[in-house]
């Protein structure tokens, strides 16, 4: 399979093809178009020249557009899971899950195209204001540069792209080198569902190369990146008066309370900890538990966390399967010897066969180690022992990160009092921090990131205000 560019509505020959192969079993799955910073410039125009019949595009078409794209993925169910489940090494009921999310992002993303409004304002409020009404127009800021990661490769493309073209704008996407063929399929079904040609332009390769274009180019007027927050740095020293969103990751963690039942939460936390081979950003990579529930916390998760089974993505039966790619492999084991050697103990786990990790439970880790205060992006879990909520509330706000964190108790004062205190953008009582929906806001703070996703709250940054003023005679 030959993979083309998507510029100005029709698929573009490349000048070179990189070979993507799955994290999984090393197979060949497609070549696939390796965009240079001229295909970027030409997306760029392409997008550009688009904007003019989008901006004038009625609501309701935009939101049949929408609805048309939701309606034909859920047709190709099964062959879009199978795309995320070879290119992403993502098991088979996650891709499935992955897909039906979409399809409810770009359902949210049709129902807010016709939500959008402004605001009559009383002007003579103020002295000097009679005799005059005004009020405020939505209007879309134009061209938008989306770049997507690997880890949810078709439901991050929706939440980008569906919210930028519900608000009448034009997109120029840039998907994650390992994972382009979903957002792909993506720009085949929005073809097929009416969209003119130019608003949605995908364009695969370099990062960098492709990156600097969008970031750079006067022509883009905001960017929307998930990534690292090394590159969401640079992304925003080099983007200057553009606005732009950055969604950065996090080390999440989760608190449990001493009035906690282990046994009904535990299969709950040992989902969030390994689900998509702990490659989410919210995924639970640090645990506190107080003091008289360790021991059985401990216990629980650990026998729970044995009857995962590892293996091929494609197999219904799969839970965890392949990183992303073999430096990533190399990298955690790095990291586990590091804290090893710092003190950590290895209670389950720690082995890797081919590019996949054994989930694995670190005891007595030292909040110093890379694997506590760096995002690990694997399924590697750490439980840690506190003598109370203060202390397990100070070590999750001893982080870099504020991404969403999770609580544990039956204590109503106990939870607002975490909701008070934890340094996140999202706190999740009586739940993992994991959880997330599509139409909720979503985002962090510190080296988190900045702005929000979240449909409605993505479109209130892609949408810039006019006021409009009428003097009467």
């Amino acid at each position: 399979m030959q993979q083309q560019l998507f510029i100005g509505g029709e698929w573009k020959t490349a000048s070179s093809y990189m070979t993507l192969k799955s994290p999984y079993t090393g197979e060949v799955i497609a070549e696939v178009a390796e965009a240079t910073a001229e295909d970027a410039k030409a997306a760029i125009l392409a997008a550009s020249d688009a904007r003019a019949q989008m901006r004038a595009m009625p609501a309701h078409q935009r939101s049949a557009i929408l609805e048309k794209l939701a309606d034909l993925l859920e047709e190709r169910r099964d062959d879009a899971a199978r795309i995320i489940a070879r290119e992403a090494s993502k098991p088979w009921k996650a891709a499935l899950a992955e897909v039906d999310r979409t399809v409810q992002t770009y359902k949210f993303a049709a129902e807010e195209a016709k939500r959008i409004h402004g605001e009559t304002i009383p002007l003579d409020a103020a002295p000097g204001g009679e005799g005059r009404m005004a009020y405020t127009l939505k209007e879309p800021v134009g061209v938008v540069g989306a770049i997507t990661p690997f880890n949810f490769p078709m439901n991050l493309v929706a939440h980008k792209v569906g919210p930028a073209l519900a608000a009448g704008n034009t997109v120029v996407l840039k998907p994650a080198e390992q994972t382009p063929l979903a957002a792909y399929l993506i720009a085949e079904l929005l073809e097929q569902a009416g969209l003119p040609a130019g608003a949605l332009n995908v364009i695969s390769g370099d990062g960098k190369t492709i990156g600097d274009v969008l970031v750079t180019d006067p022509r883009v007027s905001y960017i929307t990146f998930t990534g690292s927050p090394a590159v969401g740095t640079e992304i925003r020293s080099k983007a200057g008066l553009k606005r732009v969103t950055l969604e950065l990751g996090s080390n999440a963690a989760v608190i449990i309370d001493r009035d906690t039942d282990v046994e009904a939460i535990i299969d709950r936390c040992v989902s969030g900890a390994f689900a998509n081979q702990g490659q989410v950003c919210i995924s639970v990579q640090r645990i506190y538990v107080v003091d008289e529930l360790y021991d059985p916390f401990v216990s629980r998760f650990i026998e729970a966390t044995r009857r995962l089974k590892t293996g091929d993505p494609l197999d219904p039966d799969t839970d965890v399967s392949a990183l992303i790619s073999a430096k990533d492999v190399e990298r955690v084991r790095e990291w586990l010897e590091e804290a090893v050697q710092a003190g950590a103990r290895i209670a389950l786990g720690g082995h890797a066969e081919g590019g996949i990790l054994e989930p694995t439970v670190l005891l007595d880790v030292d909040p110093t180690s890379k694997v506590s205060c760096r995002e690990v992006f694997a399924p590697l879990v750490l439980i840690h022992s506190v003598s109370s909520i203060d202390e397990a509330i100070s070590h999750v706000n001893d982080s870099i990160y504020g991404l969403q964190a999770g609580i544990y108790t039956r204590d109503i004062t106990t939870a607002l009092d975490a909701a008070d205190k934890l340094e996140v953008g999202g706190v999740v009582i009586n739940d993992i921090p994991s959880f997330r929906v599509d139409h909720m806001p979503y985002g962090g703070v510190k080296q988190s990131g900045t702005g929000r996703e979240g449909v409605k709250y993505a479109m209130e940054e892609m949408l810039e205000t006019k006021l409009v003023i009428i003097k009467r005679k």
